[in-house]
């Protein structure tokens, strides 16, 4: 009965949270602002021991006559919990990525958004630069053979969290302030502590090997538990290889519609020529979340908020594995807090070559594209959306899907093409993106379960997918620090695309999206249900 599912999941989403700092603060709840995850072997035993008891609790709950909305949320807390046990037990993936370990995201939502009373913020961020030392400790007894690539990249991350804490700390006490002891006092504890673990990381560079693939086996569960559908592994990748042959058909239409021949790259390339560098990347993203949201209400495709929004570059410690990325105020956050679209610059020590290349590749036409899939009407209007949902309990909150968050930022940028917005460019630019997310699921589980090499990886993004060698070298990277997430973005599009065809007669587009997002973000399989589709 409903009566006994809301309680227990009332207290499985409370020792979630407790068990983790990192999924309160992506969530939104603040009540434990001055901590920071622990990867402790203890601590890892009894998360373990908690799952397995809410596991059992769960299945032994009677779900007959429920409504769809605790059904709905019984599914997705028993797939979460179940999710959780398996990343802790099978993955144990803080034995082996760096990653994991850094505080970076955690002491910027502290010094980023104006969350609480200034003395609160200062207070949690004192106790989070206080609790560092002894979490970065924890990461070199725990961690064994890593990957070179994600101690090469957790090294990056690792100074630009430095660079936060010694830079942005001061920056705060400016801001509000007065002196407040404890924190300069943590704040030097921290700093040393960082260049402890840089030296760490680099001591153990050399002698990193293990292998960053998963493995069919690892990564087909993972597989499983990322998307929650009914797709097989090899089924996902039936379907992108025969949607790759239908994108690839249909972007040769649109290179003949634009030059009057079948060329894709010549296309490509003339479209390329369009772009910013790094003294105007930002500037050209606000132009074209300008008129992303000007198009939206003009063809009344969605209801449009007006939550704060924040364009800036992607912090330092946050670098090196995507170009960019869109961080949300979570869905139980009850302050109105900016989300943040975070675009990577260059890095300095990019030769011009390379950095031309990047450009051609994030040209205007690309980023008018990007933004819509990080912003207007994708992730930012989403979450946005997502948060206005109450639910009978908070697991709709803190059990979400990356498939339908990724999904629904997918369905846009091709909803907003086919109504016209950027022309014929933005449309031969959104084929581009189609190859992009295509190409990337074949990779995902090419690496991890076929052995795919960087030649043939490359090749294949190159060729096929017509990108420049830069983004293709990175995407290279990602899917070896990354496993599953990139099979969310095609999946999630196909998934989420289904639903938004169920439209039922005589409701407008505006209507059937916005219902679609009236749910949180619940995985598709899910919603079709709580829509009757």
């Amino acid at each position: 009965m409903s009566e006994d599912f809301r309680p227990l999941a009332e207290r499985v989403i409370d020792e979630l949270l407790a068990a983790s700092p990192s999924r309160a603060h992506w969530a939104g709840d603040h009540r434990f602002d001055h901590h920071l995850d622990d990867h402790s072997d203890d601590a890892v035993r009894r998360q373990v021991e908690q799952l397995h008891r809410a596991s059992r609790e769960l299945a032994a709950i009677d779900t007959d006559g429920f409504d769809p909305e605790d059904d709905v949320d019984y599914h997705l807390l028993t797939a979460e919990v179940d999710a959780r046990l398996f990343e802790l037990t099978a993955v144990d993936e803080r034995s082996w990525n760096p990653l994991m370990h850094n505080p970076g995201h955690l002491l910027f939502g502290l010094l980023a958004r104006e969350i609480g009373e200034p003395e609160e913020r200062v207070a949690a961020l004192a106790a989070r630069l206080g609790a560092l030392p002894e979490a970065l400790a924890t990461a070199e007894r725990v961690l064994g053979e890593c990957p070179r690539l994600h101690v090469e990249t957790a090294i990056g991350q690792i100074d630009g969290t430095a660079k936060l804490v010694s830079d942005e700390v001061p920056a705060l006490l400016n801001r509000i302030g007065g002196r407040h002891p404890a924190l300069g006092e943590a704040r030097e504890a921290a700093l040393s502590a960082l260049s402890r673990h840089r030296d760490y990381l680099r001591s153990v560079l050399e002698g990193s090997g293990r292998d960053p693939r998963l493995g069919r086996p690892l990564w087909e569960a993972r597989l499983w538990h990322t998307l929650d559908s009914d797709l097989t592994a090899s089924a996902v990748l039936a379907a992108a290889e025969a949607e790759l042959e239908r994108v690839t058909a249909e972007l040769a239409d649109a290179a003949r519609e634009l030059t009057g021949r079948a060329d894709i790259g010549a296309a490509l390339s003339a479209l390329a020529r369009e772009h910013p560098d790094d003294t105007s990347i930002v500037s050209r993203i606000e132009e074209s979340l300008g008129r992303a949201t000007a198009f939206v209400g003009e063809q009344d495709l969605v209801t449009v908020l007006d939550d704060p929004l924040e364009i800036m570059p992607m912090p330092d410690f946050a670098r090196g594995v995507s170009i960019a990325y869109c961080d949300a105020p979570g869905p139980l956050e009850t302050r109105i807090v900016p989300t943040f679209y975070a675009i990577s610059p260059t890095p300095a020590d990019w030769s011009a070559e390379r950095v031309e290349s990047f450009y051609r590749e994030y040209n205007d036409h690309m980023l008018s594209c990007l933004t819509v899939h990080e912003a207007m009407p994708g992730h930012y209007l989403q979450l946005a959306h997502a948060r206005r949902f109450q639910g009978s309990t908070r697991v709709r909150g803190v059990c979400d899907s990356g498939s339908f968050v990724e999904g629904w930022a997918v369905y846009c940028e091709r909803l907003m093409t086919d109504q016209g917005f950027g022309g014929l460019p933005a449309r031969l630019q959104r084929l581009k993106t189609a190859l992009r997310m295509i190409i990337n699921t074949i990779i995902d589980q090419g690496v991890h379960c076929a052995g795919m090499s960087e030649a043939d990886a490359m090749a294949l993004m190159t060729g096929r997918g017509f990108q420049e060698e830069g983004e293709a070298a990175g995407k290279w990277r990602r899917a070896q620090l990354t496993s599953t997430q990139l099979s969310t973005y095609y999946v999630g599009y196909t998934e989420v695309s289904r639903v938004a065809r169920a439209r039922p007669p005589g409701t407008s587009p505006r209507e059937w999206h916005d219902a679609m997002l009236a749910h949180g973000s619940p995985a598709p399989r899910h919603l079709r249900r709580l829509l009757g589709v």
